[in-house]
């Protein structure tokens, strides 16, 4: 327990500089779905939730939230596994839980409707949220993660994805904690904010705040449980149609999820408004804060 007293300490003084310009970022924690999930919430009105992506957590959308806690009550969780949020077995990763996570932290914050935004991962499980849920949702945003229906049509079909996907066996396999960790988990610093730091977007509090995220005592083994779970060739999905309200962005230098995903998306969810960031890779959020915030502000406004 002290450990995780003085981890949580270390978190919270290490953020403190990179989080000096949203004073009223709360940080609390819910006990729901038979997990304690950490979350920052800011604001008042309308729910906006943001679900973050591999191996992010809450603190990659401290621009979104600095901007929506404006006029929304903004909500930005550590997925379970994460950071601070509780680290389950590993058979406890399977999509019915992530899903129901939100909807119960939804549900525990006294919302019965709104906003739901995902990246990477965090838009995986929005995808599937909305196809649980789909009245539970005002609006859906997507930031580079593919339809369920699509993503399992690409690894099937399209050599392509199938060699920018080979990662996902990596991370799977057993020994990928030691792999992205060594070096002071080197790895994931070149593959997540080493391009950030060198143009100037990232800090060095940022990266400090990210190292501290990685190392809390089983954070690195939950994060990879979602791959361990995950039945990678999905080749029983059925294409699913979502009739909520949805904005894709989609950054077209992403390595791993190729432009291939976005063919026939229109078909599995109608109401659609895509955006494409021609010189943005993956990591839409770090690398076009701004313009994320313009293209989600311009969607939320918009009538129906």
């Amino acid at each position: 327990m002290k450990a995780l007293k003085y981890g949580l300490l270390a978190y919270l003084l290490a953020s403190l500089p990179a989080l000096g310009h949203e004073p009223k970022l709360k940080h609390r924690f819910a006990d729901v779905n038979g997990v304690r999930l950490h979350f920052v919430s800011a604001g008042a009105g309308k729910l906006i939730v943001f679900l973050h992506g591999f191996p992010h957590f809450w603190y990659q959308w401290h621009p979104q939230l600095a901007e929506f806690s404006k006029d929304h009550h903004v909500v930005a969780p550590d997925m379970r596994g994460y950071n601070l949020s509780s680290k389950p077995p590993a058979e406890q990763y399977h999509m019915t839980y992530l899903v129901e996570d939100i909807r119960a932290l939804a549900e525990h914050l006294g919302y019965t409707t709104y906003i739901l935004v995902g990246h990477d991962w965090g838009g995986v499980v929005a995808w599937a949220f909305a196809l649980a849920h789909p009245r539970s949702l005002e609006k859906l945003v997507i930031l580079n993660a593919p339809h369920p229906a699509i993503f399992a049509r690409e690894l099937a079909e399209n050599p392509a994805q199938q060699e920018a996907s080979r990662y996902l066996q990596a991370y799977a396999s057993p020994g990928a904690e030691e792999m992205l960790s060594a070096n002071n988990y080197e790895r994931l610093v070149n593959d997540v904010l080493a391009d950030g730091l060198k143009a100037g977007r990232l800090s060095e509090d940022d990266r400090k705040a990210y190292l501290d995220a990685w190392s809390q005592p089983g954070a690195l083994t939950g994060a990879l449980n979602y791959y361990r779970a995950a039945r990678l060739h999905m080749p029983n999905t059925r294409p699913a149609q979502i009739a909520v309200p949805t904005l894709l962005l989609w950054g077209l230098k992403d390595r791993y999820l190729l432009a291939g995903n976005l063919s026939g998306i229109g078909k599995l969810v109608p109401n659609l408004t895509v955006k494409l960031l021609p010189d943005t890779s993956h990591w839409v959020t770090p690398e076009q804060p701004m313009q994320v915030n313009t293209f989600i502000r311009e969607f939320v406004q918009a009538k129906e």
